[in-house]
């Protein structure tokens, strides 16, 4: 495994508090030009806050590779107290913007947790509003096991999800770039145009949009001319 390994520091300060459920809470696609934007929840044992050597292994998830990332979705699901996702689809995110849609889905991973939480552990964001005491961290994935663990399962769910994605458009690879932003998905968007999954009000697509409106409007001109 490479990268650095988070401690348990927070989930020990958390728990000396008094709180049992604690939630490591993490996000996978919020940079990503298609596809939802996805979030998990994981309450980790106390016997792993104890003995974190028992997940050996994890870190922030864009430091591993895919077979790392399923490795270790089986180890965190099988052990972990509770875990659950949310996801916010791109209709969404273009409508309310992404740090709402964001926190959105954020919130139905922890509505979802079959035993509820009782403190939060978040990469970044803070949930505005929520009941519980909640502890939010800069890099948390890199930093905290919980939230290190949370990041796993949010992206081996969303890249699992783009994957299944591409079999419904191969054309635009989301197989193997899952909704990023690489040259040969640039290449399908201006072959094919945007899908009901793309984000259309994400920059580059908004000018892409604006591009071939642009060209479309004064292909017509030209054809009026002609006329």
């Amino acid at each position: 495994m490479t990268g650095c390994q988070p401690t348990v520091e927070e989930e020990r300060a958390l728990r000396a508090a008094g709180y049992r459920a604690i939630a490591g809470v993490d996000e996978a696609g919020r940079g990503c030009w298609a596809g939802p934007v996805v979030a998990a929840a994981v309450i980790l044992p106390e016997t792993v806050i104890d003995s974190p050597d028992l997940l050996d292994g994890i870190a922030d998830s864009k430091t591993l590779t895919p077979a790392q990332r399923a490795t270790l979705f089986e180890r965190i699901t099988s052990v972990a107290v509770a875990w659950s996702v949310g996801a916010t689809p791109a209709h969404i995110i273009d409508s309310h913007g992404i740090l709402p849609a964001t926190r959105l889905a954020m919130q139905v991973a922890l509505l979802r947790l079959p035993h509820p939480a009782d403190a939060l552990l978040i990469d970044a964001v803070h949930l505005d509003d929520w009941p519980l005491p909640q502890r939010v961290l800069i890099k948390g994935d890199a930093r905290c096991l919980s939230i290190a663990a949370a990041s796993i399962v949010a992206k081996v769910t969303r890249d699992r999800f783009m994957e299944a994605l591409g079999r419904y458009w191969p054309e635009y690879g989301f197989a193997a770039h899952k909704g990023y932003g690489t040259a040969a998905h640039q290449q399908a968007l201006r072959r094919y145009g945007p899908t009901p999954q793309h984000r259309r009000t994400f920059r580059p697509l908004y000018d892409m949009a604006l591009a071939r409106t642009s060209s479309t409007a004064l292909l017509q001109e030209a054809e009026g001319e002609d006329q």
